[in-house]
C-alpha cells in the first residue's frame, strides 16, 4: 500500500478512526483526526500549540469551545446530503469537548497557532458553497474555513463530486513557498464514497516524477499531499465527497497548473472554468 493512503481503522475507545500527525506525515503544519462517536459518547481535548476547526461531518452534538456552547449543532446525517456542515473554530491553547447528540462522525483539523482569534461557531451560513468547474470537471465546494475568514493557519474545505466526473482537476499543486507565484500547503484529503462499497482514485505527482502515486481510495480513507498534482477521479455510479485541510508558512492558497493540462481551463466553447479543489 502506498504510504500516502492511510486507511481508516476500527474505532478505539475514544471513537477515533484515523489519524494524522505532523510528525507521521513527516512535514510540518498539518494535523487530521476522525472520531466516531455514538449516542452519549464524548470527546475532550486541549489544542496545545494548535488551532482547531471541528467539522460535524454528520450527526448533531453539543460543542463546548472555551467558554462558548453550541448546543444542537448539526442538521445533515451523511456528507452526501445538500447540506453545509457546521463547523467550530477552537484557538490554540484552548480546549474544546464535544457531546454526540446523534451517531457523530467528526472531523480534527490541526495547524499551528498562537491563540489570536477567539473560538466560535462556523454555522451553514457562514461557509460559502458554489459550483465550478464544467461537464465532467464539475464539483460542487462549500468553504469552511477559507483565506477570508479568521484563522492563523487553517484552511478548510470540501467538495463533492459526482460519479464519473473528475475533481482538484485539471491538476495543480501548492509546494512552492515562492510568492506572489506559489505558496507551499501541505494537504490532507478525507476521502468518502457512495455507496461505501466503491472507491475513487487520485493520483499525487511531481513535474520530475520522483513522486508519482495512483491509489484506488477505498471509503474513509486519507491521502496525504506532501507535494505535487493531486487530482481525484470518481468512477461512474460512485460519488465522491472530501475534506480538504490545508496549512503552511503562509496563510494564502496561490497554486500552479500543470501546464501540460492547462488548456482544459478554456475550451472552445465554455467559459474559462475555476482551477480551485
Amino acid at each position: 500500500m502506498s504510504d500516502y493512503l492511510i486507511k481508516a481503522a476500527t474505532p478505539g475507545k475514544d471513537g477515533l478512526v484515523t489519524a494524522v500527525s505532523k510528525e507521521s506525515a513527516g512535514w510540518e503544519y498539518v494535523g487530521f483526526e476522525v472520531y466516531q462517536l455514538q449516542t452519549g459518547d464524548t470527546l475532550s481535548r486541549d489544542t496545545g500549540d494548535n488551532e482547531v476547526c471541528l467539522v460535524l461531518l454528520s450527526g448533531k452534538a453539543d460543542v463546548k469551545a472555551d467558554d462558548q456552547l453550541f448546543t444542537g449543532i448539526g442538521e445533515r446525517m451523511s456528507v452526501f446530503e445538500d447540506q453545509p456542515p457546521y463547523a467550530v473554530y477552537v484557538p490554540a491553547g484552548g480546549r474544546y469537548e464535544v457531546t454526540a447528540l446523534t451517531e457523530l462522525e467528526l472531523a480534527v483539523c490541526l495547524a499551528p497557532g498562537t491563540g489570536k482569534y477567539p473560538a466560535r461557531l462556523i454555522a451553514p451560513s457562514d461557509t460559502g458553497a458554489e459550483a465550478r468547474g464544467y461537464g465532467s470537471m464539475s464539483r460542487r465546494v462549500v468553504n469552511i474555513l477559507p483565506e477570508s475568514s479568521e484563522a492563523e493557519s487553517l484552511l478548510v474545505v470540501e467538495v463533492r463530486t459526482d460519479g464519473g466526473n473528475w475533481s482538484s482537476y485539471p491538476p495543480h499543486k501548492h509546494d512552492k513557498n515562492n510568492l506572489p507565484a506559489e505558496s507551499y500547503l501541505e494537504e490532507t484529503y478525507y476521502h468518502r464514497v457512495n455507496p461505501a462499497h466503491g472507491f475513487v482514485v487520485q493520483r499525487v505527482y511531481n513535474d520530475d516524477r520522483s513522486l508519482d502515486e495512483t491509489m484506488a481510495v477505498p471509503d474513509r480513507s486519507v491521502v496525504l499531499v506532501p507535494e505535487g498534482y493531486h487530482p481525484v477521479s470518481a468512477p461512474p455510479g460512485y460519488d465522491s465527497y472530501y475534506l480538504n485541510v490545508m496549512a503552511g508558512p503562509v496563510r494564502t492558497w496561490v497554486f500552479h497548473n500543470d501546464p501540460d493540462h492547462e488548456w482544459l481551463f478554456k475550451p472552445a466553447g465554455h467559459t474559462p472554468a475555476g482551477q480551485e479543489e
